[in-house]
């Protein structure tokens, strides 16, 4: 919600969207309990106004687009996306959404391609919903000018893996060598603690996905799935360029639906992460932070190794990072260094990695001060 944020809505307008939002997401039984968690988690983190959902009536979509006249493209782009979101969470995903979804799109002259993924979603279409997903995704093609920023050339697709090339692993393990507090040094920590294999060598993540592994250490978000799940919402809201809420539908439709199998080129379905306790206002908070980052960023199309000597807080400076709510805080959300910030596999994983090295194993520790 790019401009409700920058021109913060009154409370009749901010009502206006969520009857907007309630109606376009809501099957014929109404809101499921998580879009009651949501969707006033949403309005409350992006608007700064609470929404009562109890007193809130349907609206139709052409009356929904009058009420919205005034406001411009990305404005009613950002609101479609909301419903989007609310609808997403759903499954299975009630026909009469999908149309509604479109009917409001329509009446908002605006399109999302997710949109065609929610249909295909409804229709019980899931594996056509895939393919879908992986050619109109904001990543849907290879584009040769986002190898420069990965520093590899030997890309298929844009969430290949590389497993054999010796310049981008040197690249990656010099980072090793940088200075405590810098911003390269807490990735190559962050890896080192959780026995993750840098790109470049047998085992690694594709390179496309490490790229937001930087991301965990700049905003402050630990690894559980969870925490995926925010730090892509993160990066969704940070990108100026609509096409990256495709971001956020992927882990959305990995970590809750399970209608995707498999995405990023690594992860896999491991669904009902978001109705974990707390986590709708986590996540609408990670969309708040990315929203009012300074600038548009896309960080999986960004030479972080340009930054990697710089201190990590004044990146955070340069881009205006703002903290986490206390809410968000007080909901669970924590860093790659705090408790509940790794996960056992992680741990032990970090463990083997260090006897296969033949290195000393120097065990995970909570240190809220890095991040």
């Amino acid at each position: 919600m790019d401009d409700v944020l920058l021109t913060p809505p009154d409370v009749e307008e901010v009502r206006l969207l969520a009857r907007g939002v309630v109606t376009a997401a809501q099957g014929d039984d109404g809101l499921t309990p998580l879009q009651q968690l949501l969707i006033p988690a949403l309005f409350l983190s992006m608007t700064g106004h609470p929404v009562e959902l109890a007193t809130l009536g349907s609206i139709t979509a052409p009356e929904f687009a009058v009420g919205l006249a005034r406001r411009n493209r990305i404005f009613r782009e950002r609101i479609v996306q909301t419903m989007l979101l609310a609808a997403l969470v759903v499954r299975p995903l009630p026909p009469v959404v999908a149309t509604r979804l479109r009917e409001f799109a329509d009446a908002l002259d605006v399109d999302d391609d997710m949109i065609a993924v929610a249909q295909k979603y409804a229709e019980g279409a899931i594996d056509l919903a895939a393919v879908d997903f992986a050619r109109n995704g904001y990543l849907g093609g290879l584009d040769p000018r986002r190898l420069t920023a990965l520093h590899t050339e030997s890309l298929d697709s844009s969430w290949g893996q590389i497993s054999d090339d010796p310049a981008l692993a040197a690249r990656w393990a010099s980072l090793r060598d940088l200075p405590v507090g810098t911003l390269g040094r807490g990735v190559a920590d962050f890896y080192r603690d959780r026995g993750f294999v840098t790109p470049g060598l047998p085992g690694s993540a594709p390179p496309l996905l490490a790229q937001h592994d930087w991301v965990h250490v700049l905003a402050g978000y630990g690894t559980t799935l969870e925490n995926e799940i925010e730090v892509f919402a993160f990066m969704a809201r940070a990108n100026d360029d609509p096409r990256a809420f495709s971001l956020l539908a992927m882990v959305v439709s990995l970590f809750e639906t399970g209608y995707l199998h498999a995405g990023a080129g690594l992860f896999e379905a491991n669904e009902g992460h978001l109705r974990t306790e707390g986590m709708a206002t986590r996540l609408a908070d990670a969309m708040r932070r990315g929203a009012l980052t300074r600038g548009s960023h896309d960080f999986l199309d960004l030479d972080w190794f340009g930054l990697a000597d710089r201190p990590i807080t004044v990146v955070r400076t340069e881009i205006d990072l703002t903290p986490k709510s206390s809410a968000a805080v007080a909901a669970g959300s924590v860093g790659p260094w705090e408790g509940g910030g790794i996960t056992p596999y992680q741990l032990h994983s970090a463990e083997q990695a260090a006897k296969a090295d033949g290195r000393p194993y120097v065990p995970w520790q909570p240190d809220p001060s890095r991040d």
